[in-house]
């Protein structure tokens, strides 16, 4: 497991990376200010409509092509 302050330098990595500086700032700025929780969004968006077989089949996608 990754310590807390190795975690946080990667996420914030990411976000730089992904959505660039100035986004990534805005997107932190975001979550501190609403409320938000992502084990319940997670379980409304990120596999809605998908089956177990689904969700499977697209973890195995994402395993192969980032190895």
């Amino acid at each position: 497991m990754t310590n807390s302050a190795a975690l946080l330098d990667r996420g914030i990595r990411c976000l730089n990376d992904e959505l660039g500086i100035l986004d990534a700032e805005r997107f932190v700025a975001l979550l501190l200010r609403e409320p938000f929780d992502y084990t319940e969004w997670r379980k409304d968006n990120l596999f809605a409509g998908m089956n177990l077989d689904e969700i499977i089949d697209q973890a195995d996608k994402y395993h192969k092509e980032h190895p």
